[in-house]
């Protein structure tokens, strides 16, 4: 039996625990683009476009 883990989570997870123990570096940089890249060719890229959006929209408003 053959187990696929599709590369998006694979990045999800390596940048979480790239965060988690504050490995920031030049690797942590790449993982993290990386993992933006493949994010946004996936079905998730409007979701997150849209709460970027919004969260944006609120801090300029709070900042009023």
């Amino acid at each position: 039996m053959v187990i696929t883990i599709p590369l998006v989570l694979l990045l999800a997870v390596v940048a979480s625990l790239l965060l988690r123990f504050k490995a920031v570096g030049a690797g942590a940089a790449v993982v993290v683009a990386l993992f933006g890249f493949y994010l946004a060719s996936t079905g998730a890229a409007d979701t997150v476009n849209q709460l970027v959006t919004a969260v944006t929209d609120a801090l300029a408003d709070a900042g009023r």
